[in-house]
């Protein structure tokens, strides 16, 4: 396990492809760098007020589904460097599932750090322009800079 150390790159995943590739960037980058990553996954937990109105007992409790999550995130890590080879592999990588808004939990876990980077979804027609709500709040509030990884480039038209 890495310790947090200033200037290491921050990255925020979701599991989804943007994700991925922002994740891939961010270890690109960090092993150019010779940083290392804190990969971070913000989860909503599950709220009390749902047991009360028959959530099934099965449900799982705000620990399990931190440990789900941070267990999801670590396997998307090691699916990622297995695809990028040898430099990303070198690159150490902390690998935290924690609670919140997370917009609000990567600009907080950025502190310190060199660079903070976020995938982008994307919308359709008029929204495309807009970056996702996500991705705005960290571009704003972020105290490092903060890189808006697309998944696939965009088609040029003409």
């Amino acid at each position: 396990m890495m310790d947090r150390i200033n200037g290491q790159i921050v990255v925020g995943v979701d599991g989804s492809a943007e994700s991925r590739t922002a994740l891939a960037y961010a270890l690109h980058d960090a092993a150019r760098r010779g940083v290392g990553v804190e990969v971070v996954s913000a989860f909503d937990p599950v709220p009390s007020w749902a047991y009360g109105y028959g959530l099934p007992a099965s449900a799982e409790t705000p620990a399990e589904l931190r440990e789900a999550v941070l267990k999801e995130t670590q396997q998307l890590v090691e699916e990622v460097v297995a695809g990028l080879g040898a430099a990303a592999g070198s690159v150490p990588t902390h690998v935290e599932a924690l609670v919140g808004n997370a917009a609000q939990v990567l600009t907080d876990r950025a502190q310190g750090a060199a660079e903070l980077v976020v995938g982008h979804r994307g919308r359709g027609g008029f929204a495309r322009l807009m970056l996702g709500s996500v991705a705005l709040h960290c571009v704003q509030h972020a105290a490092c800079s903060v890189v808006v990884v697309r998944a696939q480039p965009e088609p040029h038209t003409e």
